[in-house]
C-alpha cells in the first residue's frame, strides 16, 4: 500500500478590494468622482482623481492608490509605489492599507521583507478582529517570523480567525490539532475543522479530510468518503489530491480499481510539478498499467522526480540504466543514480552501490566504500547484503576492516524528499 501525503499550505499576497466609502470631507467630491469612473473603467481618470484627494490626507484615496499601484490598474504596476502609499492611509488608521502593508513586508513585495514590521502591523488590526490579519499573524508565531515562536499564540489567534469562519485559518486549526502543535494532539478535533474548510472548498482541507478518512483518523476509515473528498480537491486542480485519487484508483479503495483513471490523476498532478506523482506515472509506464508500456516515458518521469531529490524515482533510474531499460545501458549512470538514492537511506539502493564498489562496475573500485554500504544496507534488513559484507570483509585488511566501520558510524542519510 502506498503511502498517502499530508500537506500543509502558505499563505499568498491577497490585496483587499477599492474602498466604496464616502466620508465627509472637503476632498470627498474628487474621491467620489474618481470611485465612479473607476467602476466605469476609466482607470486613468480616476487615479488622477484619488491622487488629488490623497495629496489632501484623504486616506481611502491613498488605500485606493496603492490598489490601483498593486494591480496595475489604469497606471504601470509599480509595488514600491503602491507601499508607499498603502504607508500613508495605514498612518491614518486604514485597516485595509496597514493589512496590505503587513503583506507587503511579510513577502518583501515592494519594500524589503521585514518580519518585525509585518508582525506589528497585523497586531491591532487581528485585536480589532480582523480574521485575516488574525490568520496571518497566527503564522508567524507557528514558524517564528518577527516574533518569538509561540506555538499556543498561534492557536489562539488560529482559533479566533476561525471561529469567524475563514476557511484558511480553520484547516490551520486543523492542523494544529493533528499534529499536537501548541495544544495536545486531537484527531477528532482536527477532523472538525478540516470539515469546516472543505465545505467552503479549501482544497488543502479536502485533502487532508480525505487522508483522515483514508487512514481512519478522529473518524471511521471509509475509503469511498476519502474518494469524495480527494476528488473535490482534485477536480479544483489541487496536485496532492489528485496523487492520493489516483492511489486509490490504482488499488481499488472505495472505487473499482481503474488503471487508466489512475494513470490520469497522476499526470494531472505529475505536470503541476509533484514529484511523488511524477515517480507513480514512471511506474504505470514501467508496467504497462492503464498506459501503454513505455520505457522511454518511465525514464523522463522517473528522471523528472529523481532531479527533484526522489530517492525512489533516484533508485528506479539506477535501475533502468543498469539493465538498459528504456535507455542505453550505462553502468557509470546506474552508479551515480544508486548513489544518491542510497545517501537518502534507500536500502536496495546501497546493496546496489556497494556491489558496484566492490566490482568497480561504473564506479572506481573500492573495499571500504562497499563494506560501509553493504552494512548499512544490511542493517535496514537485506539479508544478503550482511552475506555480501562478510565475505568481503575476508579480503580487507584490518585498517580498511576499521576504517570502514568508522565511516559507517558516522553516517547519517540526507533528505531530500
Amino acid at each position: 500500500m502506498k503511502r498517502f501525503i499530508h500537506l500543509i499550505s502558505c499563505a499568498a499576497l491577497l490585496f483587499m478590494g477599492l474602498s466604496a466609502v464616502f466620508p465627509t470631507l472637503s476632498n470627498a467630491d474628487d474621491f467620489e468622482d474618481g470611485f465612479a469612473a473607476y467602476q466605469q473603467g476609466d482607470y486613468e481618470l480616476a487615479g488622477r482623481l484619488f491622487l488629488k484627494a490623497a495629496e489632501q490626507d484623504h486616506a481611502k484615496a491613498m488605500y485606493n492608490l496603492g490598489i490601483m499601484f498593486s494591480s496595475g490598474s489604469g497606471m504601470q504596476r509599480d509595488f514600491s509605489k503602491a507601499a508607499m502609499w498603502f504607508r500613508k492611509a495605514a498612518d491614518q488608521g486604514s485597516v485595509g492599507a496597514q493589512y496590505n502593508l503587513a503583506m507587503m513586508y511579510a513577502n518583501g513585495i515592494g519594500v524589503k521583507q521585514d518580519y518585525v514590521q509585518a508582525a506589528q502591523l497585523y497586531l491591532p488590526i487581528a485585536e480589532q478582529g480582523f480574521a485575516e490579519a488574525q490568520n496571518n499573524l497566527a503564522s508567524m508565531y507557528e514558524n517564528g517570523l518577527g516574533v518569538t515562536q509561540n506555538l499556543e499564540t498561534a492557536l489562539s489567534w488560529y482559533r479566533k480567525a476561525a471561529e469567524q469562519g475563514l476557511p484558511i485559518a480553520q484547516y490551520n486549526l486543523g492542523i494544529m490539532y493533528a499534529h499536537g502543535m501548541g495544544i495536545d494532539q486531537d484527531f477528532n478535533q482536527a477532523v472538525q475543522w478540516y470539515r469546516k474548510a472543505a465545505e467552503q472548498d479549501n482544497v488543502m482541507a479536502q485533502n487532508n479530510l480525505g487522508s483522515m478518512y483514508n487512514n481512519g483518523k478522529g473518524v471511521d476509515q471509509d475509503y469511498s468518503i476519502a474518494a469524495y473528498w480527494y476528488r473535490r480537491a482534485a477536480e479544483q486542480g489541487f496536485a496532492g489530491a489528485q496523487l492520493n485519487l489516483g492511489r486509490l484508483y490504482e488499488n481499488g479503495l472505495g472505487l473499482a480499481q481503474d488503471y487508466a483513471q489512475a494513470s490520469q490523476w497522476y499526470t494531472k498532478a505529475a505536470e503541476q510539478g509533484l514529484s511523488k506523482a511524477q515517480h507513480d506515472l514512471a511506474i504505470m509506464y514501467a508496467e504497462g498499467l492503464g498506459v501503454p508500456q513505455n520505457h522511454s516515458h518511465a525514464i523522463l518521469w522517473y528522471l523528472t522526480a529523481a532531479e527533484q531529490g526522489y530517492a525512489l524515482s533516484q533508485y528506479n533510474l539506477g535501475l533502468m540504466f543498469d539493465n538498459g531499460l528504456g535507455v542505453k545501458q550505462d553502468y557509470a549512470r546506474a552508479a551515480q543514480w544508486y548513489l544518491k538514492a542510497a545517501q537518502q537511506g534507500i536500502p536496495e539502493a546501497q546493496y546496489n552501490i556497494a556491489a558496484m564498489y566492490e566490482s568497480g562496475q561504473g564506479i572506481t573500485q573500492d573495499n571500504i566504500q562497499a563494506y560501509m554500504w553493504f552494512s548499512l544496507s544490511a542493517a535496514q534488513g537485506i539479508k544478503q547484503a550482511a552475506n555480501k559484507r562478510d565475505m568481503l570483509e575476508k579480503r580487507m585488511t584490518q585498517s580498511e576492516i576499521q576504517k570502514a566501520l568508522e565511516l559507517t558510524a558516522k553516517w547519517q542519510p540526507s533528505h531530500n524528499q
